[in-house]
């Protein structure tokens, strides 16, 4: 995987999502890591029902439970990390990792 967004990046895609402009703050990273960008759709999948959110490889959607996650940096940028990970072909990360990587951008504004 590419090496990690700088400070500037995840300061605008932070404030993408928080406006409620998530699909911008995906394209921009996406661009960053020269990967398509994943598309978002409301809804869940069977067997995930509890979820907040989900990442569908086979078809490249972060699926989000509610309206209300549009907007939630955490839950967008962790299944980001999802399809980072799907996309190098290497999508055994562990949910720490995803964890990990959406604090690395709500970290830089603090």
């Amino acid at each position: 995987m590419k090496s990690e967004p700088s400070v500037d990046i995840k300061k605008t895609v932070l404030g993408l999502i928080l406006s409620g402009r998530p699909e911008e703050g995906l394209a921009v990273l996406s661009s960053f890591y020269g990967v398509a960008t994943p598309r978002l759709a409301i809804g869940t999948l069977k067997r995930h029902r509890k979820v907040a959110a989900l990442y569908d490889g086979s078809c490249g959607v972060i699926y989000l439970s509610s309206n209300a996650f549009l907007n939630d940096p955490f839950v967008i940028l962790h299944e980001f990390y999802h399809h980072l990970r799907s996309r190098s072909g290497k999508h055994r990360g562990t949910e720490k990792y995803a964890d990990g990587y959406a604090l690395s951008f709500i970290q830089s504004i603090k």
